[in-house]
């Protein structure tokens, strides 16, 4: 059992069967500590937790107590450079605190720890998280979800995958469905199979089911080797191969008809491969493998689609253009606006398009309703490339326009289409939606999230509570040689100017205060800003960008550690400067960046925004004043970008296989933030709901 994950996908713990003893006092205890990292435990969970004996519970509570720490960033001591923070920034005088930073940067001079104890943390009146009992047949039921997803994972939730086939070994199939719909995945579990399952014959099995052209025995080679499997990247090292995995990777490309065209699509990392796969040894057993691999080496492409399309398009050959087209739908409803766009005739694209709609994937029906649904012309156009991590790049909206018919036309097809796909799901009975999911977004694509305490899908807004106060939080520990990482919050008005920054050159302004520069982190070191929302909003501010900059270039997936977050507090001089109990998120720092621009306030509708961005430094200066065009453009893209939302697709369940009721009480299935599914769902969305 790993109480980690379960606690993490499900807030589920599982209580061993115990011998009993222990005492009200002894489970009173167990509540309090639980409470010290803002989570209740359920009335079923304390109960079952009484059945424990003393020694029982003690090791119980010992583990979840782990993983609570480290969920909400406890797990280390943070040191900010003020240990009273915010106190001695407050009453400082513009010359010490360059005094005292200046001291720091020649000598890593730090300030001595307070003297004083600080009052007891004053709490607000914040939501907590219910912890509730769970099964073994409830924890195993975590796999099939994942799995059985329609868009890409995170990499935890890929490790996730690996770990339950590391652990349950031949065991694992039992828990796995027949069919994995999206092929990424296929390839993460079949590569952990072949690791983990050697030898089992149902393995060869899955593998025969899954693997179904040469760009998917590309990647299950690529998910061996540990990159990335999207192959948006091309870093991945092929390292010598045993010549049975050789021989299985032959054989599974020798069954695919017509393999060659598919080769073509990525010739240089199928050339990489066949170095290590040897093909001319196996010339003979596997003939139609080593002709593909042939054509690759040397580069005998033949003319591709997507040239085609584009050469079609170009030319505005739009009646030769639509049945190519159709001959790929999901490529149809991704070019359908250009296709329209540069038709003379665009009610006979959409005719095509119609046709062949119900052969498109619900994500691409879905970000193809939010575009035409969309008003025209967009703020900014923003594209977020495929990959590893996260970046967006924006451009004025230049495209020609399109009626405002032509645009219902198109979002009366996508609607039709999934209606449809849906009504053949079991029925949902009556229904509440909440409205406020309009604000979160469908989990499309979670391949570049970060690991943090909650998870959230990019450009969901979530609201805060009820505070005055908002902490900033930044922790790191050195990588190979000195590290210095800076946390900074960037203001903006609500036409997206800048006004001012805090940070490390800047540590008091417009209500916002920062702790202190540190420069070096062999044990770690923290780094705040507190933010006064009155006095922000008094002055026009509307968002705080939060940034994450490595001043000495190391990326982040070089450090041992690092992570960031946000906590509520309802006054900042009580309690420690860090307290578990008002962290609200965490999250991971760990991409292949400089920059990361994890979360934004928008402090006028009283909104977290939630970025996980990142952004490539300047080539000289690295700190967020030096990366304003950057970093404006990002939060332009992350409010104006239209994305599927929540409230839309659940809308669309509910038109297809349900009854919609106006309150919770009267449904039998309800969607809302905070109950029945809710946005943070997001591997139940992607498999039952996509």
């Amino acid at each position: 059992m790993n109480q980690e994950l379960f606690l993490r996908r499900r807030t589920k713990v599982h209580v061993p069967m115990g011998t009993g003893g222990a005492t009200r006092a002894q489970v009173a205890s167990a509540v309090r500590e639980a409470a010290a990292f803002r989570c209740v435990l359920s009335e079923p969970l304390i109960e079952r937790i009484g059945m424990l004996s003393a020694a029982e519970l003690k090791n119980w509570l010992r583990e979840v107590v782990r993983v609570l720490r480290r969920q909400t960033g406890a797990h280390v001591h943070h040191k900010p450079f003020y240990p009273d923070f915010p106190d001695k920034v407050l009453t400082a005088s513009e010359g010490e605190l360059y005094l005292n930073a200046v001291i720091h940067y020649l000598t890593l001079w730090r300030l001595p720890l307070s003297e004083h104890s600080r009052p007891a943390l004053l709490e607000g009146n914040f939501i907590s998280r219910v912890i509730e009992p769970g099964s073994v047949s409830e924890f195993e039921s975590l796999l099939e979800p994942l799995v059985s997803s329609r868009t890409s994972l995170s990499e935890e939730e890929t490790a996730d995958i690996a770990w339950f086939i590391r652990e349950y070994k031949s065991d694992v199939f039992r828990l796995l469905p027949e069919a994995i719909p999206f092929r990424e995945i296929r390839a993460q579990v079949g590569g952990a199979l072949i690791l983990h399952v050697a030898g089992d014959a149902r393995v060869d099995e899955f593998l025969e089911r899954n693997v179904e052209t040469a760009t998917d025995v590309l990647r299950l080679a690529v998910a061996l080797n540990k990159g990335d499997v999207s192959l948006t990247t091309a870093s991945t090292r092929f390292k010598a191969m045993k010549r049975s995995l050789r021989r299985l990777l032959l054989r599974l490309l020798d069954r695919i008809p017509n393999a060659t065209e598919d080769v073509m699509r990525h010739v240089e990392r199928w050339k990489r491969l066949a170095e290590v796969l040897h093909p001319g040894d196996y010339a003979d057993k596997y003939p139609r493998a080593l002709a593909a691999i042939t054509a690759a080496r040397r580069n005998e492409s033949p003319a591709s689609f997507g040239s085609l399309v584009e050469t079609m398009l170009a030319q505005r050959h739009i009646a030769t253009l639509t049945p190519l087209l159709q001959s790929r739908p999901g490529e149809f409803a991704r070019r359908l606006d250009a296709t329209l766009r540069r038709a003379m005739e665009p009610e006979s694209v959409l005719d095509a398009f119609e046709a062949v709609a119900s052969q498109v994937s619900s994500p691409v029906l879905l970000q193809l309703l939010a575009q035409v649904r969309a008003p025209r012309p967009l703020p900014l156009r923003a594209f977020t490339p495929k990959g590893s991590f996260a970046k967006i790049y924006g451009i004025k909206d230049r495209r020609e326009p399109l009626t405002p018919e032509v645009l219902a036309r198109a979002a009366r097809i996508c609607e039709d289409a999934l209606v449809k796909r849906f009504s053949s799901l079991p029925s949902l009975g009556t229904c509440f939606v909440d409205p406020a999911l309009r604000d979160y977004r469908v989990p499309l694509a979670q391949r570049a999230s970060s690991k943090s305490l909650r998870t959230l899908v990019r450009g969901s807004q979530l609201p805060m509570p009820d505070t005055r106060f908002i902490r900033l939080f930044l922790w790191w520990k050195n990588g190979s040689a000195r590290t210095d990482i800076d946390l900074s919050a960037a203001f903006f008005d609500a036409n997206f100017v800048f006004i001012q920054t805090v940070a490390y050159y800047n540590l008091k302004g417009f209500g916002g205060y920062h702790s202190g520069d540190i420069v070096d982190a062999p044990d770690g070191a923290s780094e705040f800003i507190d933010l006064d929302i009155d006095v922000l909003v008094e002055k026009g501010i509307r968002y705080v960008v939060t940034s994450i900059n490595s001043f000495t270039e190391q990326p982040y997936c070089d450090l041992p550690e690092c992570f960031a977050g946000w906590m509520a507090r309802a006054d900042t001089a009580s309690g420690e400067v860090f307290e578990p109990r008002s962290v609200f998120d965490r999250i991971d720092i760990a991409s292949d960046t400089q920059i990361c621009l994890p979360f934004v306030m928008d402090l006028q509708e009283r909104r977290v925004i939630w970025a996980d961005l990142g952004l490539t430094s300047s080539p000289r200066w690295n700190n967020v004043g030096n990366n304003l065009s950057g970093i404006s453009l990002m939060l332009r893209a992350l409010v104006h970008t239209p994305r599927p939302d929540l409230e839309t697709l659940f809308d669309l369940h509910v038109k297809a296989r349900g009854e919609r009721v106006a309150s919770p009480q009267q449904a039998r299935s309800v969607f809302a933030p905070d109950r029945g599914i809710t946005p943070f769902d997001t591997d139940l969305i992607r498999s039952q709901f996509l």
